[in-house]
């Protein structure tokens, strides 16, 4: 991925107790990603949320939520991302919770790996 090209970001909401299989759903797509060699994907976990359902997770202290929002969000080239969102949903699919997907696009302003001077530390 090049720094001032057109990019693509796969955005995924599901919830943090989705499995696949024995794994967290958010774990299974972060190393699915990984090894389709996809530019970057972070997991963030949410504080409170609503979907399809219109049931309310939330991390308050009265109501411990066991299931809080996780996003996923990947990037990369447009050619790659479709590629993924086709793989990440046959594993929403397989999994059989909900979630959202969206794309959209994203323009890469830098992306560089660590330098090994940074490493070394």
């Amino acid at each position: 991925m090049e720094p001032g090209h057109d990019s693509k970001l796969l955005r995924l909401f599901i919830g943090e107790a989705d499995k696949f299989g024995h794994q967290p759903l958010y774990e299974a797509i972060l190393f699915e990603a990984k090894k389709q060699q996809v530019a970057g994907c972070t997991v963030l976990r949410g504080i409170m949320s609503f979907g399809a359902s219109s049931f309310v997770h939330t991390a308050k202290l009265i109501d411990i939520s066991q299931n809080l929002p996780i996003v996923i969000e990947i990037i990369d080239a447009e050619d790659k991302i479709n590629v993924f969102a086709e793989t990440a949903g046959r594993m929403l699919e397989e999994t059989g919770c909900g979630g959202l997907m969206t794309i959209e696009k994203a323009s890469v302003l830098y992306y560089k790996p660590r330098s090994q001077k940074e490493k070394d530390k």
